[in-house]
């Protein structure tokens, strides 16, 4: 499995390192933030697999933090699982109802904590990341980074990989070049709309006349991956 990577988000540094070296040591990558802001800033930037919250953070509180990252598309797929010392039912079911994937009470052991990720990044994790994918005889495998057809192995760059894995999991769906951009680039960086044109030629290009069929140009809004012409 790809190397994931978690972002912690607790103010109390005893607990971030605590977690940190036990994620560590079972091959995940870990960031940390100590407040609400300071994670905003590393998920826009750094797109984590899975967000571990502390419900008291120093400024915005960690319900509210998650409320905001499900109201934006950019970041409302990605898995939370809130940590809080408070044991209420009512507690519980208002951390649920922000949007948490799951809810840890603390005082927890790594154990615990370790058994409760993977089984969130697993309900989680979409088809593409950790598993191939087949769309019209073309066959994307994200364990060896490969693109290959009846024709051969294919060769991207690093970009036209990206934007193929894209659209292959999220087939017969228009997407405007800003909305490729921020799925693609990151919703962090800053170029013009018409480098996705660039890329969905060298896409094109790369996939050759067996399979260059299958990225669309819907007129006016923007481009779709589908194996149906119509």
């Amino acid at each position: 499995m790809p190397e994931k990577t978690i972002l912690i988000v607790d103010d109390e540094s005893a607990i971030c390192e605590m977690v940190t070296v036990a994620l560590e040591m079972a091959g995940y990558v870990c960031l940390q933030a100590a407040d609400a802001k300071a994670a905003h800033t590393l998920i826009v930037d750094k797109r984590p697999d899975l967000i571990l919250l502390d419900w008291m953070l120093p400024d915005t509180s960690g319900i509210e933090l998650a409320r905001r990252l499900k109201k934006d598309d950019t970041t409302a797929a990605i898995p939370i699982i809130m940590l809080t010392a408070k044991v209420e039912e009512d507690n519980k079911i208002l951390g649920l109802e922000s949007g948490a994937d799951d809810y840890i009470t603390k005082p927890f052991s790594p154990r615990e904590l370790l058994a409760r990720l993977k089984a969130v990044l697993r309900r989680s994790t979409p088809a593409g990341v950790d598993s191939a994918l087949e769309v019209g005889g073309l066959t994307l495998d994200p364990l060896s980074h490969r693109v290959s057809s009846q024709f051969g192995q294919l060769e991207l760059g690093p970009t036209e990989y990206r934007m193929l894995q894209f659209f292959m999991s999220h087939q017969n769906r228009v997407y405007s070049r800003s909305q490729l951009l921020d799925q693609v680039w990151g919703a962090n960086v800053y170029l013009d709309e018409r480098t996705v044109d660039v890329h969905i030629r060298r896409l094109r290009k790369a996939l050759g006349t067996h399979h260059d069929h299958l990225v669309q140009t819907v007129r006016g809004a923007g481009y779709r991956f589908s194996a149906d012409p119509g």
